[in-house]
């Protein structure tokens, strides 16, 4: 399990580390180093990372390899070789979580409004008319590697939303500390991978403790940004950190307010007790698909979290906060 503990001091600066954050797929991007000398190589690197993935997985450019895919109307289509990478890590997470976590569900989120980027996505429109699609299509999806193809049955759309920045968070973060040497923490949207040496920080007592300081809340963002919701900054110490929030991305169709986490057995937002869960685990890939999941299964994500051995942060509607798994009591 990747260690979390309480961060001596929320929102004051790591010492001896440089920081850089831009936006670039419909998020912030931000990467931080151990050593500031590395800081330029290190961005230029998650840079190359995060443009391939777009070409790879994205559902808004028509040029993408997943786009070629969603055209492909039941036929066998060539991709290069992050899509094959990218949809067996996908295909894997709906495995692990008996189709919770579905990237099968491109079409319904289409259906509900979520046809463009976040950012274009009209605040409000008509009612829409969804298509409950009870059958898993996850299962019918073949990803040839020998030939390099891959085929979805006709009328389906892959949408990687659940896992891709989380695939690129882990990639990146592992190429540059391969690359560079250094300390590394890399966050696309809030989902946060981590590689190598951990900064070291002092305690008000003095003693030095080490590891990544990172706020979970309800819209993810840096630990010195002022918090929305109910927050709370540990110490990551390997690994990586992922928090899933029907509050983050949400607009509304017909009076209905809808948000991003669909649940598959109803082709509609997932009806949750939880605003909020973030989960610490060995990867960051094992992280989102840990809350992704837990959002889904509502009253029963205490317990399949439990059995997982994840440390894990839930906030409830009402604003309570429980915690499991070795995370920090707040």
């Amino acid at each position: 399990m990747t260690a979390t503990q309480a961060a001596p001091a929320p929102a004051a600066p790591v010492p001896g580390v440089a920081a850089a954050q831009w936006r670039a797929i419909g998020c912030d991007v931000r990467v931080v180093v151990t050593d500031p000398d590395a800081l330029d190589a290190a961005s230029r690197i998650v840079t190359e990372h995060v443009e391939a993935l777009d070409l790879a997985a994205s559902r808004f450019r028509p040029d993408s390899d997943l786009e070629r895919v969603n055209a492909g109307a039941g036929r066998p289509v060539a991709v290069g070789p992050l899509l094959l990478d990218a949809l067996e890590v996908a295909l894997d997470a709906a495995r692990r979580t008996g189709g919770d976590v579905d990237p099968t569900l491109g079409g319904v989120l289409v259906d509900l409004g979520y046809d463009r980027t976040f950012a274009a996505v009209p605040g409000t429109g008509p009612a829409v008319k969804v298509t409950v699609r009870r059958s898993a299509a996850w299962t019918q999806v073949v990803v040839d590697r020998a030939a390099g193809t891959v085929t979805v049955p006709d009328g389906v759309l892959l949408d990687l939303g659940a896992t891709a920045k989380a695939f690129g968070a882990d990639r990146a973060a592992a190429a540059v500390h391969a690359a560079l040497g250094v300390g590394v923490l890399v966050s696309l949207g809030g989902d946060i991978a981590v590689a190598g040496d951990l900064p070291v920080l002092p305690e008000p007592d003095g003693r030095l403790v080490a590891g990544w300081p990172v706020r979970t809340q309800d819209r993810p963002g840096p630990a010195d940004e002022t918090p929305d919701g109910p927050s709370s900054v540990v110490l990551l110490g390997g690994g990586g950190l992922a928090t899933s929030s029907v509050t983050a991305r949400r607009w509304a169709r017909g009076g209905q307010e809808i948000h991003h986490v669909i649940d598959p057995r109803t082709s509609m937002p997932a009806v949750t007790p939880w605003r909020t869960v973030s989960v610490a685990a060995a990867s960051c890939v094992d992280a989102n698909v840990a809350t992704t999941a837990a959002i889904v299964r509502g009253e029963g994500a205490v317990e399949w979290l439990t059995s997982l051995g994840v440390a894990a942060r839930l906030v409830s509607l009402d604003g309570r906060v429980h915690v499991l798994g070795g995370w920090p009591a707040e």
